[in-house]
């Protein structure tokens, strides 16, 4: 009959709440977790005092709230992703690759064997230009001559591209830099980079000189990588305009960097 109380008193939470059942339902509460307690000392070698016992739902609680929130662990999850800052364009029937940034998506019809451009800046793209095999029997990127006499003939080549019939407009072109380094396919690349400016008059139907105020138009960085294989000549070319290349200059020379020639099955 006492167990049968005890039980009665046990579910009393669950029905209607009087004030009188609240208050025999916490004692019997109570009364189960002293004798869970009790027991659980008494089967223990070693009891332990009942301030050191905390529920186990706390215990779960805390370890994932600190393993979650805790920003060390944010910080190490997060530098530990691996990077996804560029793809990789393979082109095995024409014989090079290259990587490039993910975000940029692919132009056709550009002229170049492929193009891409950044869908933000549109000054900014990528593109590779290959010689024609019938009329190019390349050995090595060193036929050019050394890097400084390729360096000139891709800035003729730029300003050639670039000329203009409208009135008014000027072009400043400067050769920055120029190298010349054997990559880990054994093969000997060129490196050019250029800055091209071009001024244009904000009247360019004024009779009179000084009425033809010239204005910059555009700023841009011009770089190349020059190899040969397959008796061919390859031009990796990026274009950015200089305030952006200064911000993503470690990336533009990542994806100089990754330019290799193949060698193509006929």
């Amino acid at each position: 009959m006492a167990s049968s109380f005890a039980a009665a008193a046990v579910l009393l939470p669950c029905l209607p709440s009087t004030r009188s059942r609240r208050t025999t339902a916490i004692s019997a509460s109570a009364s189960a977790k002293n004798e869970t307690r009790t027991l659980s000392s008494l089967n223990s070698p070693h009891p332990i005092p009942s301030c050191f016992l905390v529920p186990r739902r706390n215990v779960i609680a805390t370890v994932l709230s600190s393993f979650i929130l805790s920003p060390q662990w944010y910080h190490e999850v997060a530098f530990a992703q691996p990077s996804t800052l560029f793809r990789e364009h393979i082109d095995t029937f024409d014989g090079y690759t290259f990587l490039y940034p993910k975000s940029w998506i692919q132009v056709r019809g550009a002229g170049a064997d492929v193009f891409f451009r950044d869908p933000f800046v549109l000054d900014e793209n990528i593109s590779v230009e290959i010689s024609s095999p019938s009329s190019s029997k390349y050995k090595s990127v060193e036929d050019l001559g050394p890097p400084e006499v390729a360096a000139q003939k891709v800035l003729k080549q730029y300003l050639t591209e670039f000329m203009s019939t409208r009135l008014g407009v000027r072009r400043e072109s400067n050769i920055l830099t120029t190298s010349s380094r054997v990559a880990d396919d054994g093969r000997v690349y060129y490196q050019v980079e250029v800055n091209i400016k071009s001024y244009a008059s904000n009247n360019e139907l004024a009779v009179m000189p000084q009425d033809r105020i010239p204005r910059l138009e555009w700023n841009r960085r011009y770089l190349s990588v020059l190899g040969v294989e397959n008796k061919r000549l390859y031009e990796l070319r990026l274009q950015s305009p200089e305030n952006v290349f200064l911000e993503e200059e470690k990336d533009l020379r990542d994806v100089m960097e990754s330019f290799r020639v193949l060698k193509t099955v006929d």
